[in-house]
């Protein structure tokens, strides 16, 4: 419980928020408000009855008008939803900040170089730091790149990197996203929302501002235009409205100032990408796509593909394109490979890794394998390649069943499944009918690399908004926050 007697405000609105047991973004274990987060609850506090739901209230309209939605596969009735936001900004201060920024920048870095060596001379894997067996083995693992010189020595351009807070404060590393790593939209609306929702506590807490993103981002895209070409042409390449990203994907396109096109709308024509127009074929210089490699060309990759475009690869290959991000970048979010990141970050940079992983066990391990089983009803099974919170066993929460029926799975396909402990992920109020309650959290940050690495001041804080869950995904109901960070 929030301990009023270490604290002089009277706390109405947070009367009995709960502090206990695990790590709290806004408050102390005490009780009081964090430092960086004084003033916030203050003004909060002084706000009078019933003010702060109806700023909930306006600000789901706002985004209800804005049309912010995140599409849900298999969901009962309409596809599409908004996306649950919640007013209560989290807050993360200066300090705090250096290190996840150093962090990530150190670990893209280090996979971009990564890339570059699997799908070239591979010595990570001659020297023993990496398994080949592994690397072959990862759904992410692309033959048909090999040889590929992306502009500049770019592979992972735009890379949204899973962190969440342990019970003692420390940042991790959950899981790395290199394909086509989706959410910054939510992160830029969010703090519009925000902006007009708490506008006086916004412009005093010294909040670092994240409006440029999209501007970083094309000049980044301008950047690996091919040689020679002084007025690069840009396109966002999306698999189309029924995605579940497609509001991110126009919303992206619209905010650069470039085409949003679909596999349909392109072709190769004389050995380059050309998008169709009214006025014939136009020349496309650089392509941020948003299709999954092996749907990119069917020539290339899958045969049935309708979403890419017959000979990318080729035009690519040639260096008549560049692409955000490059294919292949899959091997580098493997979930086991993601275990061995520690070893690649030591292996090119001679640094020992800043964020560190979550401690992870590979079930490919025989040994690891057997006590994996054995403790079942303590740890969290993953699947390599999964994404939004699917196919996961939460071993404490689950019923015998579905520990005997993962037991199977990971017996039948070793290869394919990590287990970690289950954390005591970090927690932050949220409105919950006329209160504040603690939810689970973790934070996606967004990092570009171009001629330097930049990363930007937040990200996408998920929410876990059913109480005691730790599924924070969009896709399995998870909700947002607008995050803040400090400047010094």
């Amino acid at each position: 419980m929030v301990a009023r007697a270490d604290w002089t405000a009277t706390l109405s609105q947070f009367g009995d928020y709960e502090t206990d047991v695990f790590y709290d973004e806004i408050f102390e274990s005490g009780g009081g408000p964090r430092r960086g987060s004084k003033l916030l609850v203050e003004r909060i506090e002084d706000l009078s009855e019933g003010e702060l739901l109806r700023r909930q209230h306006a600000a789901e309209a706002a985004l209800l008008h804005l049309g912010i939605t995140f599409n849900v596969y298999g969901a009962e009735g309409a596809t599409e939803r908004i996306f649950p936001f919640d007013v209560m900004p989290r807050i993360i201060e200066a300090e705090d900040w250096k290190v996840v920024e150093r962090g990530l920048e150190q670990r893209v870095t280090a996979l971009n170089l990564f890339c570059d060596d699997i799908y070239h001379d591979q010595k990570i894997v001659a020297d023993g730091v990496v398994p080949e067996e592994i690397v072959r083995s990862a759904s992410g693992y692309m033959p048909e790149c090999h040889g590929l010189n992306p502009p500049r020595g770019v592979w992972c351009h735009i890379t949204g990197s899973d962190l969440v807070r342990d019970g003692d404060g420390q940042f991790y590393v959950l899981e790395d996203n290199l394909r086509c790593p989706s959410g910054v939209s939510y992160v830029l609306e969010n703090r519009q929302i925000l902006k007009r929702t708490l506008p006086q506590v916004f412009e005093a807490s010294g909040v670092r501002p994240v409006e440029d993103y999209p501007s970083r981002l094309l000049e980044m895209l301008n950047w690996i235009a091919p040689p020679g070409v002084m007025s690069p042409t840009v396109a966002v390449l999306t698999p189309g409205v029924y995605n579940s990203a497609y509001f991110e994907h126009s919303f992206l396109a619209q905010q650069m100032g470039v085409e949003l096109v679909e596999g349909r709308d392109l072709l190769v024509y004389d050995g380059f990408l050309c998008m169709r127009t009214t006025r014939g074929f136009q020349r496309v210089d650089v392509l941020y796509r948003r299709v999954a490699d092996d749907f990119l060309d069917p020539l290339a990759f899958r045969p049935e593909s309708l979403l890419g475009v017959p000979g990318l690869l080729d035009v690519y290959r040639a260096g008549r394109l560049g692409i955000a991000n490059a294919p292949g970048t899959g091997v580098a979010d493997d979930k086991v490979i993601y275990s061995f990141v520690p070893q690649i970050v030591k292996y090119y940079l001679g640094e020992d890794i800043v964020l560190p992983n979550v401690p992870t066990h590979l079930c490919w391990d025989e040994k690891e394998r057997t006590m994996v089983l054995g403790r079942l009803d303590e740890l969290v099974v993953k699947p390599a390649n999964e994404s939004g919170g699917n196919g996961i066993l939460i071993g404490p929460h689950a019923t015998p069943d579905m520990r005997e029926e993962f037991a199977r799975r990971i017996t039948a396909n070793p290869r394919n499944y990590i287990a970690q402990p289950m954390l005591a992920l970090s927690r932050a109020p949220v409105i919950v009918g006329d209160h504040f309650e603690p939810r689970h959290v973790d934070l996606r940050p967004f990092v570009l690399l171009g001629e330097e690495p930049y990363v930007l001041p937040g990200g996408l804080t998920r929410v876990a908004l059913e109480r005691g869950s730790l599924v924070v995904s969009s896709s399995q109901g998870g909700g947002s926050k607008d995050t803040w960070v400090l400047a010094e």
